[in-house]
């Protein structure tokens, strides 16, 4: 059998890039087995029973990239948009009976930097089925329309500024609303694609930056996101009417970031009373709640874990993405009415945690947890279970005190994490970035070690706020590494007193550097071993080695300014004769964003130091690997690689 036949014959354990077809017939997304290497699926939505997917296996035994971008079409075909540099490739896949792999056939080559699809409503035979934006370093976005009947994309506009955003004003596919970024603001615009021109949409303010996020074409009822109020906050109104737009205060949750998800059908008994489904984000958990002008926010009961901000709502339910950590993503369906019949849902939450107060044993006084349960009115379909019979393993989100305010993290291990014989600190990289309520098999694969995992959001990840997320802008290593030092040495001291070996440390990207500075500034004996894939040495390093679009978003981020405190330059290069705990380094030799030359130039420099390979370090280069090493073909053998290490601390 083939990889690519065995692949798809297993199921599913990671999905991402949800897509639907404008008419809610279908959906489609990126999906991997447990070797993960990706394939696109196509999704039947019936308006009856469980939603379908069907695996599209690539010709030739290939994988697709996981920044494809995908639009699922009303027919069940996907239209697929492969990036490679400034050359974007467009291919329709569509399932052939009777065949293992789908039949591809290529629609384009455009050549720009950079190329956007939006799914056009209402598309028939020989119809547009997609908007091409592309845009190509100059302030002007190119616009063409994209046909699945062979012919090449038709450029119908060149638009001043760069457009982002897309939302549909009518059910014919003419007009589109865009974002248009000029002069420092962001305004709505209206694009003509019969005449290939925009007029302005929504201008609250002259400074304000003004965007249409929802709308519907029936009743001209839409919702804003601007900062024309004073601070970012939701609004609504029915757009063209000359009336006020309104931001009504339950709107706004402070802490929280709300997204319209989708409109529900309307309905004889409330032909003009919209409702809306608001996905409501705070940190690594998401939830979600049902709002109508006029009133509140109704919560849902949805079980803990996060939802995927795009949907659709039909008469079937509302259908959206869903994954928590012992459930592999997969479409969630959603009887609204039933749900809200279940009582209030809650908002994410919990309370910050002292590590003294932390449970040492199962039925202790633990921390404060999302309630598990299965509501009526919520069915997950097409999520993965494993294959031996047993079950994930789940994790739940708690808040530890840190020292400069809460640290939430989910956490592997049950309430007596803090007391397994072994447990490893897990690093995000990023710095944007953030563990979520989510599946992760490199996690999910370290609990089934009998490995507790304790994965913090320390500062500088997102979901808890502009503050928390700025904090490390021009301070790599700083108020993180600080987070990170506390936490260990709350967690190696409790550990201690038990008798009980110290925490390990992973990270991946720029949680790898997190990782490998915690180590060399931990106090002697707090930490067990440390795993890191995917480095970088330093933000000056990365700037100096790494690609254009990564020296960009380094130097954005402030990755280019050094730190002057107390702890010296944060470079792991100059601390590497403080890394004396076994080290495992894993790194791709085609990483596109981190040069596999800085693990190199490390593992040089620890034989340099006297460090001997195979004993106190191993290196392993993945060939064929790129920075997503950990979600890419292969990635299972790294797995299982990872979790011996952190479980024996062997590098050999």
């Amino acid at each position: 059998m083939s990889s690519t036949t065995a692949r798809t014959a297993a199921q599913a354990l990671r999905r991402a890039g949800f897509t639907f077809a404008a008419d809610g017939s279908h959906a489609a997304c990126l999906a991997a087995g447990a070797d993960g290497g990706w394939y696109p699926e196509t999704w039947r939505l019936p308006l009856h029973g469980p939603a379908e997917p069907t695996a599209l296996p690539l010709p030739g035994d290939r994988s697709e990239n996981l920044r494809s971008q995908l639009v699922s079409l009303p027919d069940g075909r996907v239209l697929v948009c492969r990036h490679d540099g400034d050359r974007h490739t467009l291919v329709l896949l569509s399932e052939v009976a009777g065949r293992a792999a789908a039949d591809e056939q290529q629609v384009a080559v455009l050549r720009l930097p950079g190329l956007r699809l939006l799914p056009v409503p209402g598309a028939g035979a020989g119809f547009p089925v997609a908007v091409a934006l592309g845009t190509d370093g100059r302030p002007v976005t190119t616009v063409w329309l994209v046909r699945a009947d062979g012919s090449e994309p038709a450029q119908i506009a060149e638009l001043p500024g760069l457009h982002g955003g897309g939302v549909w004003l009518d059910r014919g596919g003419r007009l589109l609303a865009l974002d248009r970024v000029a002069g420092g603001t962001v305004k709505s615009v209206v694009l003509d694609l019969e005449l290939g021109i925009t007029t302005p949409l929504l201008e609250i303010g002259e400074t304000s930056n003004d965007r249409l996020v929802l709308f519907d074409p029936d009743t001209r009822f839409g919702m804003v996101r601007s900062d024309a109020p004073g601070a970012d906050r939701l609004g609504w109104g029915v757009i063209g009417s000359g009336e006020p737009l309104r931001f009504p205060d339950c709107l706004h949750v402070t802490g929280r970031y709300l997204q319209p998800i989708a409109l529900a059908p309307a309905t004889p008994q409330e032909p003009d009373s919209p409702r809306v489904a608001l996905q409501i984000d705070r940190g690594a958990a998401s939830t979600l709640a049902l709002w109508q002008p006029g009133g509140g926010l109704r919560p849902l009961p949805v079980p803990p874990g996060r939802l995927g901000a795009v949907g659709a709502w039909s008469a079937a339910g509302l259908r959206m993405p869903y994954s928590a950590p012992d459930h592999p993503a997969a479409l969630a369906t959603l009887e609204v009415d039933t749900l809200l019949g279940q009582g209030p849902g809650t908002v994410p939450g919990s309370v910050p945690l002292p590590l003294q107060l932390a449970p040492l044993a199962p039925g202790g006084a633990g921390p404060v947890r999302y309630a598990r349960g299965t509501p009526a009115g919520w069915r997950l379909d097409a999520s993965a279970v494993p294959g031996d019979g047993g079950h994930w393993h789940p994790a739940q989100s708690l808040e530890l005190a840190g020292p400069a305010g809460p640290v939430e993290a989910v956490v592997y291990g049950g309430d007596a994490w803090l007391s397994t014989p072994h447990l490893v600190i897990a690093l995000h990289g990023g710095p944007a970035d953030a563990w979520r309520l989510e599946f992760d098999p490199a996690l999910q694969r370290m609990a089934g070690d009998g490995i507790a995992v304790l994965a913090p959001n320390q500062r500088g990840s997102t979901g808890y706020g502009a503050e928390h997320a700025t904090a490390v802008n021009g301070a790599w290593g700083g108020p993180d590494l600080e987070d990170v030092l506390h936490l260990l040495e709350g967690v190696a001291g409790q550990r201690s007193a038990l008798g009980l070996e110290p925490p390990a440390l992973f990270g991946v990207s720029y949680g790898a550097f997190l990782a490998l500075l915690a180590t060399a500034h931990a106090a002697h004996g707090q930490v067990a071993r440390c795993a890191v894939a995917a480095p970088f040495l330093s933000g000056a390093r990365l700037l100096a080695e790494g690609a254009a679009p990564v020296r960009a978003l380094a130097a954005r981020l402030g990755g280019d300014r050094p730190l002057d405190d107390a702890r010296g330059p944060r470079d792991v290069l100059g601390l590497a004769h403080r890394l004396t705990a076994p080290l495992l380094i894993l790194h791709g030799d085609r990483d596109e964003v981190v040069p596999v030359s800085q693990s190199r130039t490390l593992r040089h420099e620890l034989l340099r130091l006297g460090r001997v390979e195979g004993t106190d370090f191993r290196y392993v280069e993945a060939v064929g690997a790129g920075h997503e090493m950990l979600v890419e073909e292969g990635a299972a053998v790294l797995h299982e690689l990872l979790a011996g290490f952190l479980r024996t601390g062997r590098p050999g």
